[in-house]
């Protein structure tokens, strides 16, 4: 019986994750967990987030998952090392992967992250990115607008440009040549944001160097999965089955998918 990845977001933008792992690894199966309910996470403090994180992470361990993808900027920051450390399977986030590609992608050194409140005031990126290399410039623009954008399937409107041009202008009299997608719902704004900024400016979607992560985990923990055993993706969602699967299925492009939903907490 395979064994599926398991990844928690706090609404639909960890679906730009599973894109990606599913584009690098297509016999993988797949378990997703979005907390529409109480999204977004970005305004909440660290505790709460850390409470509901775990709230998801143990609804998917109770379902036999391999892995786990914290695919979510704010839960990232708030509770990666505490799950990671607890849990006997391998557990991975956005940020590391996130920020080695941007270093990658930089010719100045002068690298703007795109977060929620929450993600910004962790100071995890220019915390990551320094480790990495402590030259690195870094400029953290929160954009509380983008998640409810996205979560309310407007992220191809004119409401979307519109909000895109005014949250990003402070970033347009700057001299950075690259940009983190620092909340993985951003990527469906990606072709805005990518026009906004103009083409000197690369921008990152942190989920494609998340999946190739994902790929060598799996590989060095000997979980990798290349069965022509049929694949049952399941998908959750504590809110609204419709919208989630409206977007899922645009992003995903699988028009046959259903949605469960779930509770959590109290």
């Amino acid at each position: 019986m395979k064994q599926a990845i398991g990844f928690i977001d706090s609404g639909v933008g960890g679906l730009t994750v599973v894109r990606e792992v599913l584009k690098q690894l297509p016999h993988e199966q797949v378990y997703y967990l979005g907390d529409t309910a109480r999204c977004p996470y970005g305004p909440r403090d660290k505790e709460e987030v850390a409470r509901f994180t775990w709230e998801m992470t143990n609804f998917l361990v109770d379902r036999g998952i391999k892995m786990l993808v914290i695919a979510c900027n704010t839960a990232t920051a708030a509770a990666l090392y505490d799950i990671r450390e607890k849990l006997d399977i391998p557990v991975i986030g956005v940020i590391q992967p996130g920020s080695r590609a941007a270093l990658k992608a930089t010719r100045n050194n002068k690298i703007g992250v795109l977060g929620t409140l929450g993600t910004v005031e962790s100071m995890a990126y220019p915390t990551a990115l320094k480790g990495l290399n402590r030259r690195v410039e870094v400029d953290s623009l929160a954009c509380p607008k983008f998640v409810s954008v996205v979560e309310s399937g407007e992220y191809k409107s004119a409401i979307a440009k519109k909000v895109v041009a005014e949250s990003l202008l402070p970033l347009k009299s700057t001299n950075i040549d690259t940009v983190i997608l620092g909340c993985t719902h951003y990527p469906l704004l990606k072709p805005i944001i990518e026009n906004f900024m103009g083409d000197g400016v690369a921008v990152i979607n942190s989920g494609e160097e998340t999946a190739s992560e994902v790929s060598a985990l799996l590989d060095y923990h000997n979980l990798l999965d290349a069965t022509d055993e049929e694949i049952e993706h399941r998908f959750f969602t504590t809110g609204s089955t419709q919208i989630f699967k409206d977007i899922a299925k645009d992003w995903l492009n699988m028009p046959d998918m259903t949605v469960e939903h779930i509770k959590l907490g109290k």
